[in-house]
């Protein structure tokens, strides 16, 4: 509605624009003399969101601390929504300023590209998300003076499209059939959905935009590129759904084949960049194709197919820089620094696996690869076991360009999700589902096994709070302060804690806050809200919120929460950090990759397979009694933080006055050290029967010195997960894929430890070598290489001699009979002769 007053009033207020410019003027001097007396005094946030000034603060932390500047809110802006597709439309409000008597403002994103928004009857400023070829927060910043000056900044999430909620983008029903168009059996009409309320207009036009990559690959020439082509229909009423009848496109656009469709407001003009809309997934075109595509599709492809496999040839080999696949799902599902669920292929939402029948998960390799910004897929069956091309089409497959793209972004291979479709996806249609050639795509895109997979080592703190190192030595430490959890130097990893006593009185504490960095990374904190029913999120300083997203790509860190009780923080590097919440307690576990053992130091201890070491002090010296809880308590005090290296936001005056303006460690609090035995005591019933087994003097503690059941409780599911996190994390040996031999076949595909291969020959062959291998705890499999060879018939070839030699004599002996009778003819005819002569 708003936008609808916008359009239809823009050419009456440009008629009275030249009558209103001494009113505007006016404004403007008045606008900047206060801005100069504010800027005199110290009191504007204009220009200096971020910053702290001499009399207030422009910075994030301002609101809780109350000393914001009084234009805080009009120059440092929120945005609502916060979050939208890649591929840009979405109308956002600008909150808490006030635009009086401006119909229009310009929004820049980053530094270059500039929208058109408007302003309602409300006086709130509205802006259009562009099409972008990047994920992640990109800058924000607001004019009100036709672009001489951009005063407000913000930031705009830009999220993948695959990432995206489906209740933000229009639906292609029945996708398979959209995608399989003109294909065998593939015919008729197709729809497509979308909210009403995602394009506030009465009327829309339905285009077709398409997608493309130019240039020499690997060159600063390559480059991604979309452009409209054509409007499926025009002035179409906004009902929620289309259907048409598809028709190969015409004048030479049919060669895109890569593609989205826009629904958009009537009242712009065709394939007019960056106007209120509603996208689609990008997805192959088949719908468009030319009649060629329709008369064989099956040539058609193969041809692509084979055009493609010679392109391959050319490009350089991505295959050695990847990372391997983890060789169990366990194992995939576990390793959450470095693997991520594939949304397409998600047992948790019991996906199909359309790429991948046969599996019921995928995971994706978080990082791409560090050259050819190159992704990694690894896919697994009911049964945990990885799949493998060699064995299925439905196998892991690496990616020439990572789905969702790599920073820098903004061009091939890096651009989030098109670059993959174009070098990876499109080319699987050509050759697996258009037509039936997948040893084409398979020999470029194998899938990679597991035998150089080294799974993360994983540390944990829980309860109030207990600690497991990564060496697996466990002990309690219930200091008051904060504390280097890890640190490493080498890899420039930084993750530290903060503790407070449990319900402010008792004489132990808990874990409150989690901060990590690493190197340049964003600092990213995870701390208890002040109910303790929810996690809050904080990149440097300022709160995210997930209420849109459950994923952001952020500057060298990554970050996932589902919901508010869990996220998961990714770094660079592949190190992870779960942050999750039960009962209203903190457990952290954190996992680091084999590249960083031997570098780790603080409450986690050393990485390194030695427990003897764990404890060791921040000078070097070891803490040699781990048994005693005073040398253990001592121990954890020395890793204390200082105020130069300390990650938290402090924010409220109690954090201040606690932490920053304190020592880090309170050396007045003394907590219990050891489990209070009284057997009058009323919870040690509860603590009893809820505490038993491997880890049950955590449980007990927490009961009887934290005085809450529940938190016990909690303690003793977060020990066991970590005890099953260990189990699922364990080493496993892998012998590699076995062939099956030439002429034969192999029963079984599992291909680690105690798995057994069978193996057989097609008739007529004979096996050699070993018809059953079996893989050894030393990585090779038992037994010989297996052939077949082709069956040898005695009897037959005893005949065949026979027959053969009895008609050689036969011919033999025809021949000289033959050869006798001429000789005797000859001799009669000579005898006549001579008779005559006489």
């Amino acid at each position: 509605m708003y936008l609808g007053n916008y359009l239809k009033g823009r050419q009456s207020r440009e008629q009275s624009f030249h009558s209103t410019m001494t009113d505007r003027f006016t404004v403007a001097i008045f606008v900047l003399l206060v801005s100069c007396i504010c800027r005199t005094l110290g009191q504007t946030c204009e220009g200096n969101c971020g910053g702290k000034l001499d009399l207030c603060s422009c910075h994030p932390t301002c609101t809780s601390l109350e000393n914001c500047c009084k234009d805080y809110k009009e120059y440092c802006v929120e945005v609502l929504p916060y979050s939208g597709s890649i591929m840009g439309g979405t109308d956002f409000i600008v909150l808490n300023s006030t635009f009086n008597n401006r119909p229009e403002i310009i929004c820049r994103f980053h530094d270059n590209i500039k929208t058109e928004g408007y302003v309602d009857e409300n006086s709130r400023g509205h802006c259009i998300s562009p099409l972008l070829y990047e994920t992640g927060w990109v800058p924000l910043s607001i004019s009100s003076d036709n672009g001489t000056t951009f005063n407000r900044v913000g930031a705009w999430l830009s999220v993948h499209t695959g990432k995206l909620d489906a209740k933000f983008k229009a639906i292609l029903v029945n996708s398979t059939k959209w995608q399989y168009y003109a294909t065998p059996k593939v015919s008729g009409n197709l729809e497509m959905t979308w909210n009403t309320s995602l394009v506030r207009a009465e009327k829309v036009n339905i285009e077709l935009w398409g997608y493309r990559e130019t240039g020499e690959p690997y060159t600063d020439i390559w480059l991604g590129e979309w452009a409209y082509l054509y409007s499926l229909v025009k002035d179409q009423p906004n009902s929620g759904s289309f259907s048409f009848l598809p028709k190969p496109a015409k004048n030479g656009f049919s060669s895109w084949e890569l593609g989205s469709l826009r629904i958009s407001p009537s009242v712009y003009p065709d394939g007019m960049w960056n106007v209120h809309a509603a996208w689609t997934e990008d997805h192959a075109l088949a719908w468009h194709l030319e009649e060629k595509f329709r008369q064989n599709s099956t040539v058609w492809a193969l041809d692509k197919c084979l055009a493609w496999d010679q392109l391959e040839n050319k490009l350089p080999n991505f295959l050695r820089e990847i990372i391997d696949c983890p060789c169990t799902l366990a194992q995939a599902r576990a390793d959450t620094g470095r693997f991520h669920t594939d949304y397409g292929c998600d047992i948790e939402k019991e996906s199909v696996c359309t790429y991948h029948p046969g599996c019921v998960h995928c995971v994706r390799a978080i990082q791409a690869s560090p050259m050819y910004a190159a992704g990694q897929q690894c896919c697994y069956d009911s049964t945990g076991a990885q799949v493998l091309t060699a064995d299925s089409n439905g196998g892991s497959t690496p990616d020439r360009a990572h789905d969702w793209g790599s920073p820098p972004y903004k061009k091939p291979p890096r651009i989030p999700g098109q670059s993959h479709w174009v070098y990876d996806v499109l080319s699987f249609y050509y050759c697996c589902l258009w037509s039936d050639n997948c040893h084409y795509y398979f020999k470029h895109r194998p899938s990679s096994d597991c035998r150089q997979y080294q799974p993360p080592t994983s540390a944990v703190v829980f309860g109030d709070p207990h600690f497991i190192t990564f060496d697996g030595v466990s002990y309690s430490f219930n200091g008051y302060g904060e504390y280097t959890l890890v640190t490493s130097f080498a890899k420039g990893l930084t993750i530290q804690g903060r503790t407070e006593p449990v319900n402010g009185t008792l004489k132990a504490t808990q874990l409150t806050s989690v901060a990590m960095q690493e190197t340049v990374s964003d600092v990213i904190e995870v701390r208890l809200l002040s109910d303790h029913n929810g996690l809050e999120v904080l990149q440097n300083q300022k709160t995210l919120l997930f209420s849109e997203q459950s994923w952001m790509d952020l500057h060298g860190v990554s970050l996932f929460s589902p919901t508010s009780s869990n996220v998961t923080v990714m770094f660079s590097s592949g190190a992870g950090v779960e942050v999750r919440l039960r009962e209203g307690t903190m457990t952290t576990t954190v996992l680091l990759p084999e590249e960083f053992k031997d570098t780790t130091k603080g409450l986690l201890g050393i990485m390194n397979g030695d427990p003897k070491d764990d404890l060791t002090l921040n000078n070097g010296e070891l803490v040699w009694n781990v048994t005693n809880p005073e040398e253990v308590f001592s121990f954890g005090a020395g890793w204390a933080i200082s105020n130069q290296s300390a990650l938290f936001t402090y924010d409220s005056k109690n954090l201040l006055d606690t932490y920053f303006y304190a020592p880090r460690h309170d050396i007045s609090f003394i907590p219990v050290f050891s489990i209070p035995e009284n057997p009058d005591d009323p919870l040690a019933i509860q603590a009893s029967e809820i505490c038993s087994g491997e880890g049950s003097q955590f449980c007990k503690y927490d009961i009887l010195v934290g005085r809450s059941p529940t938190m016990g409780n909690a303690t003793k599911m977060s020990f066991q997960s970590h005890i099953s996190l260990e189990e699922d994390l364990k080493q496993v040996i892998s012998c590699g894929w076995l062939s099956p031999p030439f002429n034969g076949k192999k029963e079984g595909t599992t291909y680690l430890q105690g798995a057994k291969v069978k193996l057989s020959c097609d008739e007529g062959f004979t096996l050699k070598g070993s018809s059953e291998r079996v893989c050894q705890e030393n990585g090779w499999w038992t037994g010989e290489e297996t052939n077949c060879v082709a069956l040898i018939n005695i009897a037959g070839i005893v005949t065949g001699s026979v027959i053969g030699a009895a008609a050689l004599i036969l011919i033999i002996t025809t021949i000289v009979l033959l050869s006798r009778k001429q000789k005797k003819k000859a001799a009669r005819t000579e005898e006549a002769v001579t008779t005559e002569a006489f």
